[in-house]
């Protein structure tokens, strides 16, 4: 895995008034993705049919990196701990033998695909063949393979069988780059290409129908685009139906069917098209024995249900032990996801993106007529506030209650109250469910002029827009920050109610070396530019005028954009205040 790949979004442009799919992080992800050559959208809807429906699998990675486990020689070699041979720079004669070694007496494939399947996970890949070039299956094309090990099973026919056997979709990640073959660099690398091309044949050929081809490793300078269109194209000639990640290309969303952000979840989500989330359970993919930095039940849960919010799907790591076995720390929370599941499965699977563009205490996942409300922070007055929601709600009730016992809504403003329970049934998600008549219709809601008051904008009330710019609290912080791409932007809507003239001040805080970024704001067709002066830390909040602006009785969008990115980051934006000048 490459852990520092990153995405670019383009981003569209924005409505005050949002119908059905919401604004920008609001998809639907059944008409996702760009068909094939030849394919109509009603095929690949068809074929991309479970993978959309599944939301949640099972990254394995594993190889002969498990045995030395992040340690060479007896040092400790830092990073990933299947980046092992590249990281401790060990020449292929010295890696290799560990072929010699490999014998995971305790693999169990029944084992493996039912810790799957209590997490909830619908589908598995697993690295048929990582950047060290040797091979979980049996190969005939090499003999650096797992036929050629004490073990001398083949550990991807047995898995895929029992996937088979308990309706989990198999998939294959393969690496592209090779760091075994001498072949798979310079010159010689359309003679690596070709067998590569075998390597999968025996893949697509021989273990039954595959649901993904997950490829990895195509930014080294060998490939080329034109590479991959070949390659899927050939693949495809194999299984028709399999589906196939952006990574067998060098663009980001083509060729493959979907994008694949890592370690990370994009703010907005990648509107108009299928993605997937990896990430890892702790620092690293492949096994490494000094690593237990894992992630919480809690912190799991909430990145399922954000990701699928935003219409993604959620591919979650386990690195095997040389002996065969996944770490005790990742089944234990496996399983506490699963029983989640057991209980509030409807508000995951077969769900598409939220019809809202943010909600401050948690997130929502949707299907026709329903919403998901997964309230992370729940309400202490026992009012939970869903803004701006227009729709004539049918129900209301609790996803964990089987009786479905009613709760109370009531109408305030622009706004939907719901009356909960004083003590949340989960601490970590509690769903709330609202039957609704028709599709969703979202008003963003608009911070409101007290007369005679200053109308301040917090960053909490913000809407975001890009891949890198979010909002921060704890810490000394409550802003926006992550502000590291100028493309970047942010924005508030306002509601004036006694029209007049306003002075504009900005509350930022910026490190000196840092400073110098040139930005506008934008409100009713008027500007005011800026540039960021430093104000010593990302911490130091400092107040600067900006200037004067006219304002309507209305419903206004004020927004702020950067026009350049001088230091690390344009600054961090606390708030943005407007001082009626009587």
């Amino acid at each position: 895995m490459w852990y520092l790949r990153k995405l670019a979004r383009p981003i569209g442009a924005l409505l005050l008034t949002s119908l059905a799919a919401g604004l920008l992080t609001a998809i639907d992800v059944s008409v996702a993705g760009a068909a094939l050559p030849g394919e109509t959208k009603e095929q690949m809807d068809r074929r991309m049919a479970w993978w959309r429906e599944g939301k949640f699998g099972m990254f394995i990675h594993w190889g002969l990196y498990a045995i030395p486990a992040g340690e060479w020689k007896g040092k400790k070699v830092s990073g990933i701990g299947e980046w092992i041979m590249h990281r401790g720079n060990i020449p292929v004669e010295e890696y290799a033998p560990l072929q010699k070694q490999f014998n995971p007496v305790k693999f169990n494939a029944q084992q493996w695909v039912d810790i799957a399947k209590r997490a909830g996970m619908k589908y598995i890949v697993i690295t048929s063949k990582h950047h060290d070039g040797f091979c979980l299956f049996d190969s005939k094309l090499t003999d650096y393979d797992v036929m050629g090990s004490p073990f001398r099973r083949d550990i991807l026919k047995e898995l895929a069988d029992e996937c088979h056997q308990q309706g989990i979709r198999i998939c294959w990640y393969h690496s592209i780059m090779d760091w075994y073959q001498p072949d798979a660099k310079g010159a010689n690398f359309p003679k690596y290409a070709q067998h590569m091309r075998g390597q999968l044949k025996e893949l697509l050929t021989n273990y039954g129908k595959i649901g993904v081809l997950w490829f990895d490793g195509e930014w080294i300078n060998e490939w080329t685009e034109e590479q991959g269109r070949q390659l899927e194209q050939y693949i495809r000639g194999l299984q028709p139906d399999l589906i196939v990640n952006n990574r067998v290309g060098k663009r980001k969303r083509s060729p493959g069917d979907f994008g694949t952000p890592e370690q990370t979840i994009p703010a907005t989500g990648m509107p108009g098209w299928d993605w997937e989330t990896c990430m890892t359970m702790n620092n690293t993919w492949g096994f490494k024995k000094d690593d237990h930095n894992w992630k919480s039940t809690e912190d799991i849960i909430r990145k399922l249900v954000d990701i699928v919010s935003k219409g993604g799907n959620f591919l979650l790591n386990v690195g095997p032990t040389a002996e065969g076995l996944i770490p005790q720390p990742s089944v234990d929370r496996l399983d506490a996801v699963g029983k989640w599941l057991d209980i509030n499965g409807a508000s995951i699977y077969g769900t598409s993106a939220s019809a809202f563009s943010r909600l401050s205490w948690g997130r929502c996942t949707q299907k026709p007529g329903v919403l998901y409300l997964h309230v992370f922070q729940w309400p202490a007055d026992g009012q939970l506030v869903v803004p701006g929601l227009q729709n004539k709600v049918r129900k209301a009730y609790l996803l964990a209650d089987a009786d479905r016992k009613e709760l109370e809504t009531a109408r305030a403003d622009d706004n939907l109250v719901v009356t909960v329970p004083a003590k949340a049934p989960d601490p970590i998600d509690t769903v709330v469910v609202l039957e609704i008549e028709g599709e969703p219709k979202i008003v963003q809601p608009a911070v409101a002029q007290v007369p005679g008051k200053p109308v301040t904008l917090h960053a909490r009330d913000a809407y975001t827009h890009g891949e890198t710019i979010r909002y921060e609290s704890g810490g000394g912080k409550d802003n926006i920050g992550f502000w590291t791409d100028p493309k970047d932007w942010v924005h508030w809507v306002l509601r004036i109610n006694r029209p007049g003239t306003f002075e504009v001040e900005m509350v930022y805080a910026c490190p000196n070396v840092s400073g110098g970024s040139q930005y506008v704001l934008e409100v009713a067709g008027q500007q005011l530019p800026g540039k960021v002066d430093g104000t010593g830390s990302w911490t130091q909040f400092e107040t600067h005028k900006l200037g004067t602006l006219k304002l309507s009785e209305d419903r206004h969008a004020l927004s702020v954009k950067a026009k350049n990115l001088v230091g690390e980051g344009v600054m961090n934006l606390q708030s943005i205040v407007l001082i009626p000048i009587k």
